[in-house]
């Protein structure tokens, strides 16, 4: 196990405050908990380079009715299947569909599989979310 280190960080007492205030939203346990969190949460950031191997999640909700659009998506995700692991499929009400999809690769490589779907006329809103493949994080 590594070493506990501490240290100590002079901040504005109204930061202070909403940080606290985010602390208890969030139920952390402590101070350092969301501290570690927030600096887990950059350095996740750091690590989506579009060169190295990683996961995250592409979310995005379109219209069902528009012509083609159903085919188009599917066609898409077939031609991206390398990187896509895993999907979920979820009516939202009579219009709208959400799908969630599992991606894993490259960051250039999952960035084009969530340009060609959000892109795609009939998607309402997609946004691809980084994650981490935890190599790197303690």
């Amino acid at each position: 196990m590594d070493q506990l280190v501490r240290f100590g960080v002079s901040l504005d007492q109204r930061l202070l405050n909403k940080f606290d205030r985010h602390i208890t939203r969030r139920k952390y346990a402590s101070r350092s908990e969301a501290l570690r969190d927030l600096i887990r949460d950059s350095l996740v950031g750091q690590e989506w380079d579009d060169n190295k191997e990683t996961i995250g999640t592409l979310t995005f909700v379109y219209d069902h009715h528009v012509r083609d659009l159903t085919s188009k998506l599917t066609n898409i995700q077939h031609d991206y299947q390398r990187q896509i692991l895993s999907g979920m499929h979820m009516h939202l009400d009579h219009d709208h569909c959400l799908e969630v999809l599992v991606v894993k690769g490259k960051g250039s490589e999952i960035k084009k599989v969530a340009d060609a779907l959000v892109s795609v006329k009939g998607v309402k809103h997609g946004k691809l979310m980084m994650a981490t493949t935890g190599k790197a994080l303690r």
